[in-house]
Protein backbone atom coordinates (compact mmCIF):
# COMPACT_ATOMS: atom_id res chain seq x y z
CA UNK A 1 0.00 0.00 0.00
CA UNK A 2 1.21 3.31 -0.77
CA UNK A 3 1.73 5.05 2.20
CA UNK A 4 3.26 8.50 0.72
CA UNK A 5 -0.35 10.16 0.15
CA UNK A 6 -3.85 9.34 0.92
CA UNK A 7 -5.68 7.39 -2.17
CA UNK A 8 -7.92 10.11 -4.35
CA UNK A 9 -10.94 7.59 -4.18
CA UNK A 10 -10.88 7.74 0.07
CA UNK A 11 -12.98 10.00 1.27
CA UNK A 12 -12.92 11.15 5.44
CA UNK A 13 -15.52 12.39 7.32
CA UNK A 14 -15.75 16.25 8.73
CA UNK A 15 -15.30 16.13 12.00
CA UNK A 16 -17.99 18.20 14.16
CA UNK A 17 -20.20 18.47 11.59
CA UNK A 18 -23.71 17.58 11.65
CA UNK A 19 -23.67 16.23 7.81
CA UNK A 20 -20.11 14.46 8.24
CA UNK A 21 -19.91 13.52 4.73
CA UNK A 22 -21.16 14.22 1.56
CA UNK A 23 -20.04 13.07 -1.98
CA UNK A 24 -21.24 15.14 -5.21
CA UNK A 25 -20.27 14.42 -9.12
CA UNK A 26 -18.03 17.07 -9.41
CA UNK A 27 -16.11 16.23 -6.34
CA UNK A 28 -15.93 12.43 -7.17
CA UNK A 29 -15.49 13.21 -11.04
CA UNK A 30 -18.10 11.47 -12.03
CA UNK A 31 -21.65 12.13 -13.49
CA UNK A 32 -24.64 10.66 -11.54
CA UNK A 33 -24.03 9.83 -8.05
CA UNK A 34 -24.61 12.03 -4.60
CA UNK A 35 -23.95 10.72 -1.23
CA UNK A 36 -23.80 12.03 2.17
CA UNK A 37 -24.30 10.92 5.75
CA UNK A 38 -25.66 13.04 8.72
CA UNK A 39 -26.02 13.01 12.85
CA UNK A 40 -29.06 14.21 14.46
CA UNK A 41 -30.18 15.02 17.90
CA UNK A 42 -33.71 14.63 19.79
CA UNK A 43 -35.66 17.26 18.49
CA UNK A 44 -33.24 18.47 15.48
CA UNK A 45 -34.77 18.61 12.03
CA UNK A 46 -33.68 18.69 8.40
CA UNK A 47 -35.33 19.85 5.52
CA UNK A 48 -35.31 20.39 2.18
CA UNK A 49 -36.64 19.27 -1.56
CA UNK A 50 -35.61 16.74 -3.77
CA UNK A 51 -35.94 18.52 -7.05
CA UNK A 52 -34.90 16.74 -10.17
CA UNK A 53 -33.33 14.24 -8.22
CA UNK A 54 -34.36 11.24 -6.51
CA UNK A 55 -33.29 9.98 -2.88
CA UNK A 56 -32.81 6.84 -0.78
CA UNK A 57 -32.61 7.48 2.56
CA UNK A 58 -31.21 4.56 4.87
CA UNK A 59 -31.59 4.87 9.06
CA UNK A 60 -28.43 4.00 10.27
CA UNK A 61 -29.23 4.28 13.80
CA UNK A 62 -32.44 5.95 15.88
CA UNK A 63 -36.17 6.80 14.91
CA UNK A 64 -36.91 9.68 13.32
CA UNK A 65 -40.45 11.28 11.17
CA UNK A 66 -40.55 12.34 7.67
CA UNK A 67 -43.58 14.21 6.70
CA UNK A 68 -43.47 14.91 3.13
CA UNK A 69 -45.24 16.50 0.13
CA UNK A 70 -45.78 12.83 -0.84
CA UNK A 71 -46.61 11.63 2.41
CA UNK A 72 -46.03 11.28 5.98
CA UNK A 73 -44.13 8.25 7.92
CA UNK A 74 -43.69 8.32 11.52
CA UNK A 75 -41.64 6.43 13.70
CA UNK A 76 -39.16 5.28 11.38
CA UNK A 77 -36.28 2.84 11.96
CA UNK A 78 -35.47 0.69 15.35
CA UNK A 79 -31.93 -0.41 15.39
CA UNK A 80 -29.62 1.67 17.48
CA UNK A 81 -26.98 0.87 15.17
CA UNK A 82 -26.17 -1.22 12.08
CA UNK A 83 -25.16 -3.96 13.74
CA UNK A 84 -28.19 -4.48 15.62
CA UNK A 85 -30.77 -4.60 13.54
CA UNK A 86 -32.41 -4.63 10.21
CA UNK A 87 -32.82 -1.76 8.42
CA UNK A 88 -35.84 1.32 7.58
CA UNK A 89 -34.88 3.07 4.40
CA UNK A 90 -37.33 5.52 2.48
CA UNK A 91 -37.54 6.30 -1.57
CA UNK A 92 -38.61 9.62 -2.21
CA UNK A 93 -39.15 10.93 -6.15
CA UNK A 94 -38.09 14.26 -7.30
CA UNK A 95 -39.90 17.03 -6.85
CA UNK A 96 -40.89 16.58 -3.26
CA UNK A 97 -40.47 18.51 -0.51
CA UNK A 98 -39.43 16.88 2.80
CA UNK A 99 -38.57 17.27 6.43
CA UNK A 100 -36.57 14.71 9.08
CA UNK A 101 -37.14 14.94 12.94
CA UNK A 102 -35.20 12.76 14.78
CA UNK A 103 -37.41 11.38 17.76
CA UNK A 104 -34.32 9.49 19.30
CA UNK A 105 -31.95 10.86 21.65
CA UNK A 106 -29.39 10.04 18.63
CA UNK A 107 -30.10 9.84 14.89
CA UNK A 108 -27.81 8.74 12.20
CA UNK A 109 -28.98 8.38 8.60
CA UNK A 110 -27.23 8.19 5.24
CA UNK A 111 -28.76 9.27 2.14
CA UNK A 112 -27.98 8.76 -1.98
CA UNK A 113 -29.45 10.58 -4.94
CA UNK A 114 -28.98 10.92 -8.78
CA UNK A 115 -31.00 13.08 -11.62
CA UNK A 116 -34.56 10.69 -11.72
CA UNK A 117 -37.01 10.65 -14.88
CA UNK A 118 -40.37 9.28 -15.30
CA UNK A 119 -42.97 8.40 -12.07
CA UNK A 120 -42.39 6.95 -9.56
CA UNK A 121 -43.87 6.54 -6.25
CA UNK A 122 -42.75 6.96 -2.27
CA UNK A 123 -42.38 3.80 -0.48
CA UNK A 124 -41.35 3.28 2.56
CA UNK A 125 -39.54 -0.18 3.07
CA UNK A 126 -39.02 -1.53 5.95
CA UNK A 127 -36.82 -4.73 7.86
CA UNK A 128 -39.85 -7.37 7.23
CA UNK A 129 -39.34 -6.09 3.35
CA UNK A 130 -35.81 -6.09 3.02
CA UNK A 131 -34.60 -8.97 1.32
CA UNK A 132 -31.45 -10.84 2.29
CA UNK A 133 -29.26 -12.79 0.66
CA UNK A 134 -26.14 -14.89 1.90
CA UNK A 135 -23.39 -14.67 -1.05
CA UNK A 136 -20.20 -16.37 -1.64
CA UNK A 137 -18.65 -19.15 0.40
CA UNK A 138 -15.91 -20.12 2.72
CA UNK A 139 -13.93 -17.32 3.65
CA UNK A 140 -15.40 -14.64 1.28
CA UNK A 141 -19.57 -15.51 2.73
CA UNK A 142 -21.46 -12.64 3.15
CA UNK A 143 -24.45 -10.99 3.63
CA UNK A 144 -26.81 -8.48 1.59
CA UNK A 145 -29.56 -6.70 2.80
CA UNK A 146 -31.38 -5.60 -0.32
CA UNK A 147 -33.09 -2.13 -0.36
CA UNK A 148 -33.81 -0.57 -3.61
CA UNK A 149 -32.47 -3.63 -5.50
CA UNK A 150 -33.08 -3.91 -9.53
CA UNK A 151 -36.39 -3.49 -10.14
CA UNK A 152 -37.12 -1.13 -7.55
CA UNK A 153 -39.88 1.21 -8.90
CA UNK A 154 -37.07 4.12 -9.59
CA UNK A 155 -35.28 5.36 -12.55
CA UNK A 156 -31.93 4.70 -11.61
CA UNK A 157 -30.72 4.76 -8.05
CA UNK A 158 -29.73 0.91 -6.30
CA UNK A 159 -28.94 0.54 -2.52
CA UNK A 160 -27.93 -2.23 -0.67
CA UNK A 161 -26.23 -3.29 2.91
CA UNK A 162 -23.31 -5.60 3.08
CA UNK A 163 -21.91 -7.42 6.37
CA UNK A 164 -18.38 -8.73 6.39
CA UNK A 165 -17.74 -11.23 9.46
CA UNK A 166 -14.50 -10.37 10.88
CA UNK A 167 -11.36 -11.80 9.18
CA UNK A 168 -13.11 -12.28 5.86
CA UNK A 169 -13.29 -11.13 2.09
CA UNK A 170 -16.56 -9.47 0.39
CA UNK A 171 -17.19 -7.90 -3.36
CA UNK A 172 -14.98 -10.95 -4.00
CA UNK A 173 -14.15 -13.03 -6.79
CA UNK A 174 -13.33 -8.74 -8.03
CA UNK A 175 -15.61 -7.97 -10.42
CA UNK A 176 -16.18 -4.52 -11.87
CA UNK A 177 -19.36 -2.86 -13.82
CA UNK A 178 -17.67 0.07 -15.94
CA UNK A 179 -19.18 -0.54 -19.22
CA UNK A 180 -22.46 -1.29 -20.67
CA UNK A 181 -22.72 -4.03 -22.56
CA UNK A 182 -25.71 -6.17 -23.87
CA UNK A 183 -26.41 -9.37 -24.99
CA UNK A 184 -28.19 -10.55 -28.43
CA UNK A 185 -31.62 -10.77 -26.45
CA UNK A 186 -30.82 -7.00 -25.33
CA UNK A 187 -30.05 -7.89 -21.55
CA UNK A 188 -28.09 -5.96 -19.74
CA UNK A 189 -24.68 -8.11 -18.92
CA UNK A 190 -22.98 -5.46 -17.61
CA UNK A 191 -24.21 -1.51 -16.34
CA UNK A 192 -21.73 1.24 -16.14
CA UNK A 193 -22.41 2.09 -12.35
CA UNK A 194 -20.85 4.79 -10.29
CA UNK A 195 -20.55 3.44 -6.71
CA UNK A 196 -20.10 4.30 -3.08
CA UNK A 197 -18.85 1.99 -0.45
CA UNK A 198 -19.82 3.76 3.13
CA UNK A 199 -18.10 1.97 5.60
CA UNK A 200 -18.68 1.05 9.60
CA UNK A 201 -17.33 -1.28 11.55
CA UNK A 202 -18.29 -3.31 14.87
CA UNK A 203 -15.30 -1.49 17.04
CA UNK A 204 -13.90 1.75 16.94
CA UNK A 205 -10.48 0.77 15.92
CA UNK A 206 -11.52 -1.92 13.28
CA UNK A 207 -10.27 -1.58 9.63
CA UNK A 208 -11.06 -2.60 5.91
CA UNK A 209 -8.67 -2.93 3.09
CA UNK A 210 -10.21 -2.06 -0.31
CA UNK A 211 -8.50 -2.29 -3.47
CA UNK A 212 -9.94 -0.49 -6.73
CA UNK A 213 -8.14 -1.62 -10.00
CA UNK A 214 -8.41 -1.74 -13.62
CA UNK A 215 -7.12 -4.72 -15.58
CA UNK A 216 -4.57 -2.53 -17.40
CA UNK A 217 -3.27 -1.13 -13.93
CA UNK A 218 -4.25 2.59 -15.04
CA UNK A 219 -5.80 2.77 -11.91
CA UNK A 220 -4.53 0.50 -8.59
CA UNK A 221 -5.40 1.89 -5.37
CA UNK A 222 -4.95 0.09 -2.21
CA UNK A 223 -6.81 1.91 0.44
CA UNK A 224 -7.62 1.58 4.49
CA UNK A 225 -11.40 2.48 5.21
CA UNK A 226 -12.45 2.63 8.59
CA UNK A 227 -15.63 3.66 10.33
CA UNK A 228 -17.41 6.22 8.47
CA UNK A 229 -14.90 6.44 5.26
CA UNK A 230 -16.31 6.57 1.88
CA UNK A 231 -14.49 4.49 -0.58
CA UNK A 232 -15.32 5.67 -4.56
CA UNK A 233 -15.74 3.13 -7.33
CA UNK A 234 -15.39 4.98 -10.32
CA UNK A 235 -14.49 1.86 -12.58
CA UNK A 236 -12.82 -1.31 -12.15
CA UNK A 237 -12.64 -4.06 -9.71
CA UNK A 238 -12.89 -3.42 -6.26
CA UNK A 239 -12.66 -6.91 -3.77
CA UNK A 240 -12.39 -5.91 -0.09
CA UNK A 241 -10.96 -7.43 3.10
CA UNK A 242 -12.33 -7.00 6.51
CA UNK A 243 -9.53 -6.92 9.50
CA UNK A 244 -9.27 -10.36 11.71
CA UNK A 245 -11.20 -9.49 14.84
CA UNK A 246 -13.49 -6.70 13.12
CA UNK A 247 -16.87 -6.72 11.29
CA UNK A 248 -17.26 -5.06 8.85
CA UNK A 249 -20.36 -3.46 7.15
CA UNK A 250 -20.46 -0.98 4.01
CA UNK A 251 -23.46 0.77 2.04
CA UNK A 252 -23.08 1.02 -1.24
CA UNK A 253 -24.85 2.91 -3.41
CA UNK A 254 -25.22 3.04 -7.47
CA UNK A 255 -26.30 4.67 -9.97
CA UNK A 256 -25.37 4.78 -13.84
CA UNK A 257 -26.10 3.43 -17.46
CA UNK A 258 -29.44 0.76 -16.11
CA UNK A 259 -31.10 -0.33 -12.74
CA UNK A 260 -29.11 -3.36 -12.48
CA UNK A 261 -26.28 -4.66 -11.03
CA UNK A 262 -24.86 -6.76 -13.88
CA UNK A 263 -21.14 -7.09 -13.72
CA UNK A 264 -18.23 -9.19 -14.46
CA UNK A 265 -15.67 -11.09 -12.36
CA UNK A 266 -11.76 -10.65 -12.89
CA UNK A 267 -10.98 -13.02 -15.57
CA UNK A 268 -8.03 -14.19 -13.06
CA UNK A 269 -10.21 -15.08 -10.43
CA UNK A 270 -13.42 -16.32 -11.41
CA UNK A 271 -12.50 -19.84 -11.07
CA UNK A 272 -12.39 -19.25 -6.72
CA UNK A 273 -16.23 -19.40 -6.91
CA UNK A 274 -15.88 -23.44 -7.64
CA UNK A 275 -13.94 -23.58 -4.97
CA UNK A 276 -16.69 -22.64 -2.40
CA UNK A 277 -18.19 -25.67 -0.61
CA UNK A 278 -19.89 -23.91 2.70
CA UNK A 279 -21.28 -21.12 3.53
CA UNK A 280 -19.67 -19.19 6.82
CA UNK A 281 -21.73 -20.36 9.82
CA UNK A 282 -21.66 -16.51 11.22
CA UNK A 283 -23.82 -15.08 9.22
CA UNK A 284 -26.56 -13.79 8.82
CA UNK A 285 -24.76 -11.08 11.00
CA UNK A 286 -28.35 -9.08 11.79
CA UNK A 287 -31.21 -10.84 11.23
CA UNK A 288 -35.62 -10.03 12.58
CA UNK A 289 -34.58 -13.29 14.15
CA UNK A 290 -32.05 -11.43 16.25
CA UNK A 291 -34.36 -8.40 16.67
CA UNK A 292 -37.43 -11.00 17.68
CA UNK A 293 -34.98 -12.36 21.01
CA UNK A 294 -34.21 -8.82 22.15
CA UNK A 295 -31.39 -7.39 20.52
CA UNK A 296 -30.80 -4.05 18.85
CA UNK A 297 -34.39 -2.62 19.11
CA UNK A 298 -35.11 0.92 20.54
CA UNK A 299 -38.74 0.75 20.54
CA UNK A 300 -39.39 -2.27 22.69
Amino acid sequence: MNTARESCLLVRPRAGASEYLRVTPDTAGWEYLHFAARRMRKGERWQGGTDHFEYGIVILGGVCSVHSSRGVWDGIGRRPDVFQGMPYALYLPSQTEFAVTALSEELEIAYGWCLSEGDHPPRLITPEQVSVEIRGGGNATRQINSLLPPGFDCHRLIAVEVYTPAGSWSSYPPHKHDVHRINDAGQVIEADLEEIYFYKMDRPEGFAIQRVYTSDLRLNETILARSNDVVLVPEGYHPVASAHGYTTYYLNFLAGSAQSLANSDDPDHAWIKNSWTEKDPRVPLVSLDMERAGVGSLRR
